[in-house]
């Protein structure tokens, strides 16, 4: 087995392969990963972004918002307790720094950076000696599995019906128009980006074994939701393509 070692990025969300990822990052830990990443080749800006399981992405924040009534917190691993591996679910998205620009603002500190999902791994462990965490992982390989082009097909339909319920249930028009991949792996992965669910339902899909096991899953989720969908009078407005950019 053939490990790498990369800085780690904890994330109350999950990044997919092929999706785009912006961050403001504010927080030192994180500033020292991106001017580390600034200082080496473009085509080397890698960094491995790990959904959290139990943990805070903000030292002493609660859901990434600052609360001045907890005690004061830094290093590395502030906020994910003493074991950091335990805080974390142990696969991610390796991430490919396109862009990393330093804030010029005197009272705005930090970077903005945009980022772009590559390769799933397994986090095999975690280092916090340094500024930042870095983990060790093993990048996983994406196979087809059996069935996944007629399991494209069904969940090409299934998602059309959950958009088209989504935006009933909002109230809002759906734009039309908007062609889906044929390649069934990256159909698999904009679905589950694309999906209103939460972080363990996401979580669940980028650690499908193969494009047919992850497109299975996404065909009965997008069942059951435009099921639910169509018995619900109202939802929040929520924006299917939208990513919410992460606090740090």
């Amino acid at each position: 087995m053939t490990s790498v070692r990369l800085p780690l990025f904890p994330l109350n969300s999950v990044l997919f392969p092929g999706l785009v990822l912006p961050l403001n990052v504010f927080e030192a830990r994180y500033r020292a990963m991106m001017r580390d990443l600034s200082a080496v080749p473009e085509d080397d800006r890698r960094f491995a972004v790990i959904a959290i399981r139990d943990g805070r992405e903000v030292a002493a924040t609660a859901q990434g918002m600052p609360d001045n009534t907890l005690p004061a917190a830094d290093g590395p691993a502030a906020g994910f307790g003493d074991d950091p591996m335990q805080a974390f679910h142990t696969v991610g998205c390796i991430a490919d720094a396109a862009t990393i620009r330093e804030k010029s603002s005197a009272d705005d500190t930090g970077y903005e950076v945009l980022a772009t999902g590559t390769t799933r791994f397994r986090l095999l462990s975690v280092d916090a000696s340094g500024p930042y965490l870095t983990g060790e992982l093993e990048e996983l390989e994406d196979g087809e599995g059996e069935g996944a082009g007629a399991l494209a097909s069904g969940v090409v339909r299934a998602f059309r019906t959950y958009q088209k319920r989504l935006a009933w249930a909002n109230e809002r028009t759906l734009s039309s128009g908007q062609d889906l991949p044929a390649d069934p792996s990256v159909l698999s992965y904009l679905v589950a980006a694309a999906a209103v669910l939460d972080v363990p339902a996401k979580q669940r899909l980028l650690e499908a074994p193969d494009t047919a096991a992850r497109l299975a899953q996404e065909l009965k989720l997008l069942r059951q939701e435009s099921a639910l969908l169509g018995k619900l009078p109202s939802l929040p407005a929520v924006d299917l393509t939208r990513q919410p950019t992460s606090p740090n």
